[in-house]
């Protein structure tokens, strides 16, 4: 059975990045490629980022264990907590993307295609699940 888990979209993300940082290097210029390195390192930390933040979210919703009473159950705060780092998390990429935009130095074909990682990554490994499934398939 194939295992999907998100750190190994995590690394095929950093892997994609790395190629296709290099490759812009090469084909295109220094100033696109390090617009999508910055682009894919926004887009990598906040997957980790929102990945770790809702793992815990979610496990305020976990029954408490035995002899643990109801203090494990998650409070309003924490998930209300959950949501503010939401768009805490959001305003900072933004701040970050105007600051590097408005400095002049972003090629926004290349920030995009950087932030674009996390998809790509996603979109391989849906491909390569479908196709174990398919090319597995009896029937």
């Amino acid at each position: 059975m194939l295992d999907i888990s998100l750190k190994q979209v995590q690394a095929l993300s950093i892997g994609l990045l790395a190629v296709m940082t290099g490759g812009a290097w090469l084909i295109m210029s220094w100033s696109f490629a390090q617009s999508m390195l910055v682009g894919g390192v926004i887009a990598i930390v906040s997957f980790y980022s929102g990945h770790r933040d809702i793992s815990s979210f979610l496990k305020t919703f976990d029954p408490p264990k035995e002899g643990e009473g109801q203090e494990k159950s998650g409070s309003g705060f924490e998930k209300s907590g959950y949501i503010i780092k939401f768009w805490l998390r959001l305003a900072l990429i933004a701040v970050v993307l105007l600051f590097f935009v408005r400095s002049g130095k972003a090629n926004v074909l290349g920030l995009l295609l950087g932030l674009s990682t996390v998809v790509f990554a996603i979109i391989l490994t849906t491909l390569r699940a479908a196709g174990y499934y398919f090319l597995r398939r009896k029937g």
